[in-house]
């Protein structure tokens, strides 16, 4: 009887912890959260870093979409903490939480999200945040090598991975910002692209209330056919039909002379490239094969390469096929000599726990379904019924580039279709949008504009009622912005008046094509 009133007053303090209280409380000072008490986790760090004086690699990647980082030099007196999360026995989730000074606090607390396997955690988008007056926090997610190896045989970790660590990170880091100002956050927020799209459409759909404001760009969020399609683009180009690297240059050439013109503007950049109805074949090799002719199997692979990944058996679409634009990151992504080291792992490590697996076995058919089955939910965040998340006032902002050559853009344009059809346009129009980016990579960069302050237009949306239509981004070469276009809301797109710079947004309107 003792042991179990012992069981359940610990679980009673676990919750008042974590649990979000309308009354301040005596803030703590920064050194002395490294004895808070916190559910199944040990601070390994607490210090206070005085102004300027950060010093650490800068490793990972900047949250896309964020504004240019500040130099360490230039952040303000933060408090520093670090601390390894262990929800199970096989867990070890190592997250950073860093927070402003009182004085310098906007009130608001942002997590950021990883990219591929993740593996550890990005010192520039937690400097980035702090630099803008956020209290923020990011996570590895449960592991420390890269790849998928740390999944084999080790089911708990996976799911740290898939959902576990980022909502246990969020609760945890929310009690330690209540600690150490004495008042929890106003708003929260979080920020993520590729896998860190992916969390945020998990958090969203499954913990609705960790979030009042996700952006998710390019979400990694059907994973069981997002590798499979990875693979089916590796198996495309295997033996004679292996496409050359300096054969990219060509066949993206004649993609833009074939389709460029059709949104008004000869830029470089397909507007919308599903209204491309380009065929390689009309670069099939007449005579020699050189650099800018295709032979008889690498035009197929082309094709397969744009063609949805299905099943041989029924037909139906698996993933969808790589955008008309996006050739010319072909040979070092899905199209390189190997496959994609994400894709590859995720076969070998966690469906088939066979590190000698060979890709090009892959059953488009019975292998899908049994990854569709192991997953179980899991990692895949394909949920399209957001009531929860939207009933509680949750805004959420999808972002995706056209020419992405990692993730098939049309992916997220499903996933957004799928919100309306279950939601319904008024309610999705309410509290979803989603961007499509003409000539953007993944995430970022390529010949398209892709710089915007999305946790800006989250700010405006969630806390003035601003519903972004129209936003404007920029492209910029060698540190110089060289063009701004609007990105509109879907499925609007940026058309050009037929007066004015081309170069420059307020020659466009945002309208239904």
């Amino acid at each position: 009887m003792r042991n179990s009133l012992h069981v359940f007053l610990v679980a009673l303090g676990a919750l008042a912890a974590l649990a979000p209280a309308s009354a301040d409380v005596a803030p703590v000072a920064c050194a002395a959260l490294a004895s808070q008490a916190l559910p199944h986790a040990t601070i390994t760090r607490a210090q206070l870093v005085p102004a300027g004086q950060f010093a650490g690699t800068p490793e990972g990647l900047l949250a896309p979409g964020a504004p240019s980082l500040r130099p360490y030099n230039a952040l303000p007196e933060f408090c520093r903490i670090a601390a390894t999360l262990a929800p199970t026995g096989d867990s070890d989730i190592k997250i950073e939480v860093w927070m402003p000074a009182d004085a310098a606090w906007n009130g608001k607390f942002e997590a950021v999200g990883n990219g591929g396997w993740a593996g550890q955690l990005s010192l520039q988008a937690l400097a980035a945040g702090v630099g803008r007056g956020y209290a923020i926090a990011a996570t590895d997610t449960g592991h420390s090598t890269p790849g998928a190896s740390f999944a084999l045989d080790h089911p708990e970790k996976l799911t740290d991975f898939a959902y576990r660590a980022v909502h246990e990170m969020t609760l945890q880091a929310k009690a330690l910002v209540r600690a150490y100002y004495g008042r929890p956050e106003r708003r929260a927020y979080w920020s993520g692209c590729s896998t860190g799209g992916r969390q945020g459409l998990k958090e969203a759909q499954r913990f609705p209330d960790d979030f009042d404001g996700i952006v998710a760009g390019a979400p990694a969020n059907y994973m069981t056919h997002l590798l499979t399609q990875s693979i089916w683009v590796a198996q495309a180009v295997v033996g004679d039909a292996r496409i050359p690297t300096d054969k990219y240059a060509a066949l993206h050439q004649a993609v833009l002379e074939a389709c460029d013109g059709l949104d008004g503007v000869k830029d470089g950049v397909l507007d919308d490239p599903r209204r491309c109805a380009f065929d390689p074949a009309v670069l099939q090799c007449k005579d020699a094969d050189t650099s800018k002719c295709l032979t008889t199997a690498q035009v197929e692979a082309v094709r397969r390469i744009y063609s949805p990944a299905r099943n041989p058996r029924t037909g139906a679409e698996i993933f969808p096929g790589q955008a008309r634009g996006s050739e010319m990151s072909w040979a070092t992504g899905l199209a390189a000599p190997a496959p994609l080291s994400i894709a590859n792992d995720y076969w070998k490590f966690i469906v088939f726990r066979k590190p000698d697996w060979d890709f090009t076995t892959l059953d488009f058919d019975r292998d899908v379904a049994r990854a569709d089955s192991l997953d179980n939910g899991e990692m895949n965040a394909v949920d399209p019924d957001l009531s929860v998340f939207l009933g509680r006032g949750g805004k959420l902002l999808l972002y995706h580039g056209w020419n992405d050559p990692l993730i098939a853009p049309e992916n997220t344009v499903n996933y957004y279709e799928s919100v309306v059809r279950t939601m319904g346009e008024a309610r999705t129009a309410e509290s979803v949008r989603l961007f499509m980016m003409p000539g953007v990579g993944h995430c970022a960069g390529g010949d398209g504009p892709s710089n915007f302050d999305a946790l800006g237009v989250m700010e405006q949306w969630v806390e003035q009622q601003k519903t972004p239509g129209r936003i404007v981004a920029s492209r910029v070469t060698g540190g110089v912005a060289d063009r701004t276009r609007p990105l509109c809301a879907y499925p609007a797109a940026a058309v050009w008046n037929g007066t004015g710079d081309t170069n420059q947004a307020e020659s466009f309107t945002c309208r239904a094509r």
